[in-house]
């Protein structure tokens, strides 16, 4: 199957402009819009796995550049501008005229639970949700996550078995789905003496997306 060339889109938000790199399937029935956290961009190598698998499972893979990474700076704006840009962007989403599940990891994890309710999200993909500050579990932001629920929003989240900002058992009940990836720290990375090759933790990744997203 010849695949797309991916493109890119940039979007004026309120917040600046963002980016949309674009990987379409060639008959594709849903978008997957996700976003990169506060420490990296879309080079992330879950967002890149995405992106290079699930077109051939008919699912669109938009890839989001919020206006501060598109600008250069080092520092992620605060979560109420992250908002905004996502707000502003997810027009440009939905022209396909194709039903949107919002995503991100880490800090885009975020932005998507906060925002699918009153956007239409027709699903989250939470990869990495930080539930709490590394060594601060008293500072939780599971609300983010059980907002999303309790809209009604199919949500599934993708964490990593060491990450220092959750560990799946931290994670509370709910309506909810989680995938643990076995030995992930907080960008999916296992190491090297781990049962599974860094190779196989990915694949890991974007099959249990995609048959989530075959669900919804």
């Amino acid at each position: 199957m010849s695949m797309r060339t991916a493109t890119s889109q940039i979007v004026e938000t309120p917040a600046g402009e963002a980016r949309i790199t674009w990987h379409p399937a060639p008959r594709a029935r849903l978008v997957l819009a996700v976003s990169h956290g506060a420490g990296g961009g879309i080079e992330a190598r879950d967002l890149q796995a995405l992106a290079a698998a699930l077109p051939a499972r008919g699912v669109t893979v938009a890839l989001v550049e919020q206006p501060w990474r598109v600008t250069g700076k080092k520092v992620a704006a605060a979560p109420k501008v992250l908002d905004e840009g996502w707000r502003g962007l997810w027009p440009a989403l939905t022209e396909p005229g194709l039903p949107v599940v919002a995503g991100g990891r880490s800090a885009g994890a975020r932005v998507a639970c906060r925002t699918a309710a009153e956007l239409g999200a027709a699903g989250v993909l939470a990869l990495a949700f930080p539930l709490h500050p590394p060594g601060r579990p008293e500072k939780s932001r599971a609300e983010e996550l059980t907002g999303a629920v309790a809209a009604g929003i199919p949500v599934l989240v993708v964490q990593g078995g060491r990450d220092p900002f959750g560990r799946p058992e931290e994670f509370p009940e709910g309506a909810y789905e989680l995938v643990e990836v076995a030995d992930g720290d907080h960008g999916l990375a296992v190491p090297k003496r781990a049962a599974q090759t860094q190779a196989e933790a990915l694949e890991g990744v974007t099959g249990a997306v995609a048959e989530w997203l075959d669900r919804l």
